[in-house]
């Protein structure tokens, strides 16, 4: 790797929070801190093929002028100085935006998404964009364009996807901070995989406009934008800089989003899942949720096993994955849309074929999206009422650690679970709770399989709950399990 100008030590693992203090003391430089990761993506770069998109030299030019404030005594922002990488479906002026698709290879961004210019005006130092799958729309993340992502853990483990180049980044000690999306565990799955901290936000906390390869003024339904980082105390941060409305909205009204419920573990009220029938999940994960249980337990945590709004967990995951398709819809091309609406035919929420209900979810007409949104809020209902009684429920974020490398696609593939091939599919049950009724989920690590690869929890809160669930994401971190980098990438 390249020498350091400064010749300062610079842990390769430190967290954002700790890096700004370190840019605004003075003891290190924006531009040192900025060579030095792109020391080490040079260096372990082609090992894990995370950072796929590099814009070095705009960044240093950033990192030069971050430097020059320090002199002078300014503050760019809570941000000052932090290179930083973000996902590549986030348009970022003059670098391309592909979302893994080959025929958008030259798809230049002429302006940048809303929540990356808040980081830039925050002052963070952008300096590439990190790797998808096509359409992001993959447990993993590989493309024809920049190839496959690795998981740093195990190269032949995949890092999770959509946002997998992000938390494989993030592990690799390759960028202090990253920028993701999530709408069925984009930012979640990778979170879990490799052993990082990441929030999937409360529905519309954070603007998504700019994330897209062609112009969209709307926003998803379901979808968010939110944090991944190496510490939960990270999260904090980079949430407080991309939240709250934009455009008109933000002329009219502010986000303030509640203090945490609680500041302790033995004040805090908590339900926990570790598996379901529905969406069995391996006994190597349930394990871990147990012992992390019994820690709660023993630190006077009310934990509660078993607990959760009274609904069919089937009928319930079928409705996630209707609307998830309606999500999407605007854009499927219109042959492929005709396709959609033969196979519909005489299809609802209830038809046992994934792909017929992919179908319909496509092509819901507007009265029956109005009907199945009516069975969403009715939902939501059950959630508040049951956010009275607990403060959290933790619960697994996917069904196993991370899985092998696939070329089979996600309808048809299968994951062992308990040593039995179950849906591929069929896990994302355990996104589908937080993200059909708009709940803020952070995922925290909490241990290491017996082949060595990392589990995280799935903290699910209230509406609005955000601080509530990266507070005690934070708690973890202090009391249980932070990050621990993988073995093979010390300095």
């Amino acid at each position: 790797m390249s020498k350091l100008p400064m010749g300062a030590s610079i842990p390769a693992f430190d967290s954002a929070t700790r890096l700004v203090e370190r840019l605004r003391a003075g003891k290190i430089g924006s531009r040192e801190l900025l060579e030095y990761f792109i020391g080490r993506i040079e260096h372990y770069g082609s090992e894990v093929n995370a950072v796929v998109v590099r814009d070095f030299e705009r960044a240093r030019a950033r990192a030069d002028s971050a430097d020059r404030a320090i002199r002078r005594g300014e503050s760019l922002g809570p941000l000052h100085g932090l290179p930083m990488t973000i996902k590549e479906s986030f348009q970022l002026t003059g670098t391309p935006t592909t979302f893994g698709f080959p025929e958008f290879r030259h798809n230049i961004a002429a302006s940048n998404a809303v929540v990356v210019e808040r980081l830039l005006g925050a002052g963070a130092v952008i300096f590439g964009k990190t790797n998808v799958p096509p359409g992001l729309m993959d447990g993993q993340s590989q493309n024809e364009i920049y190839g496959r992502t690795v998981n740093p853990w195990n190269a032949s483990r995949t890092p999770g996807g959509s946002s997998g180049g992000c938390a494989a980044a993030l592990a690799a000690g390759l960028t202090a901070l990253e920028l993701g999306s999530d709408i069925a565990s984009s930012i979640r799955n990778p979170s879990h995989y490799c052993g990082v901290f990441g929030h999937k936000p409360t529905y519309g906390v954070c603007p998504q406009r700019g994330e897209m390869v062609q112009e969209m003024i709307q926003e998803s339904d379901l979808a968010v934008v939110g944090p991944l980082a190496r510490s939960a105390k990270d999260l904090e941060l980079e949430l407080s800089v991309i939240a709250g409305p934009a455009g008109a909205e933000a002329s009219a009204y502010s986000l303030a989003l509640p203090k945490p419920r609680r500041e302790t573990l033995r004040d805090f009220r908590v339900a926990i899942l570790f598996d379901d029938v529905f969406a069995q999940v391996d006994g190597t994960v349930q394990q871990l949720l147990a012992e992390l249980g019994d820690f709660l337990a023993s630190e006077g945590t009310v934990v509660v096993q078993g607990e959760r709004p009274a609904f069919n967990n089937e009928e319930y995951y079928r409705l996630f994955m209707v609307l998830l398709r309606a999500a999407g819809a605007a854009g499927i091309p219109e042959e492929e849309f005709v396709r959609h609406v033969e196979l519909a035919r005489g299809a609802d929420c209830g038809t046992p074929d994934m792909a017929r209900l992919n179908a319909y979810g496509a092509t819901l007409s507007h009265r029956d999206w109005l009907q199945l949104d009516e069975r969403r809020h009715r939902y939501r209902e059950a959630w508040r009422r049951f956010f009275e009684r607990f403060d959290l429920l933790l619960c697994p974020v996917l069904s196993t650690a991370a899985f092998p490398h696939s070329t089979v696609p996600p309808q048809q593939r299968a994951l062992t679970v308990n040593g039995r091939e179950v849906a591929f599919e069929n896990q994302l049950f355990w996104a589908s709770l937080a993200t059909l009724a708009y709940l803020p989920a952070s995922v925290a690590p909490i241990g290491l399989t017996a082949e060595g690869l990392p589990v995280g929890v799935q903290i699910i809160g209230p509406q609005f709950g955000d601080l509530t669930c990266l507070k005690f994401a934070q708690l973890l971190e202090d009391r249980y399990r932070a990050f621990v980098p993988p073995p093979g990438f010390a300095d």
